[in-house]
């Protein structure tokens, strides 16, 4: 027979989610407040995964836009172009640049879709209070925090082009609307998961093993 681990939850305390200070958890009926910042107290985040779950599918929305649409406009005396993504990293592997066309392709790509995807299996296992690998799935959502800011490498070079490339009237570089999206992507794939709450994870196998 197993001992079920001993959690803030089973021994009445609380932390406060602004401060971090760790309180006795009030009688039933009365309002929680942290006794050094005044902050509302609670056992695991309000609509955490609801909360989570809008603004990822927000991001999936945004997701297509961002890749479809063009990045940068570019204009000249010559005409003017605008590429995509996607175009700029065929551009960049067909004139020999292939190790900037992966950089590109991994952070502007496949890191914001694998963020979606990973966000999204949390959230599904979550629901479905699911005790499959908690250790691994917390690693994982730490490694979503900490890789969200890290995706914006497109707003960035758009940026620093425009701010380089600007000669007068014989040529012009202006972020196109796809980067307002792609913008977004990030964000709101960074808000949902400061809304997660990856207690959650633990709470199913807790449950499970104070049964055994």
């Amino acid at each position: 027979m197993n001992r079920a681990p001993l959690t803030a939850a089973t021994c009445g305390l609380l932390s406060c989610h602004v401060c971090g200070l760790v309180s006795k958890a009030p009688p039933t009926g009365e309002a929680s407040r942290c006794p050094r910042c005044c902050g509302r107290l609670h056992s695991r985040k309000p609509a955490s995964v609801s909360r989570s779950w809008a603004l990822l599918i927000g991001a999936y929305i945004m997701y297509i836009p961002a890749n479809l649409l063009p990045m940068m406009e570019t204009g000249s005396l010559f005409g003017s172009q605008e590429d995509t993504i996607l175009s700029g990293v065929v551009y960049l592997w067909s004139s020999g640049s292939w190790d900037l066309a992966v950089v590109v392709f991994v952070a502007s790509i496949m890191v914001p879709l694998m963020k979606l995807i990973a966000m999204t299996l949390l959230l599904v296992s979550v629901q479905r209070r699911s005790v499959w690998l908690p250790v691994q799935r917390s690693r994982l959502y730490r490694i979503v925090e900490l890789v969200g800011r890290w995706s914006m490498l497109d707003i960035y070079v758009v940026t620093i082009l425009a701010s380089l490339v600007q000669i007068g009237s014989l040529a012009t570089i202006k972020a196109g609307p796809a980067a307002l999206a792609f913008g977004a992507v990030v964000v709101l794939t960074m808000f949902s998961a400061m809304q997660f709450d990856p207690r959650l994870i633990w709470d199913p196998l807790h449950k499970v093993r104070t049964r055994e």
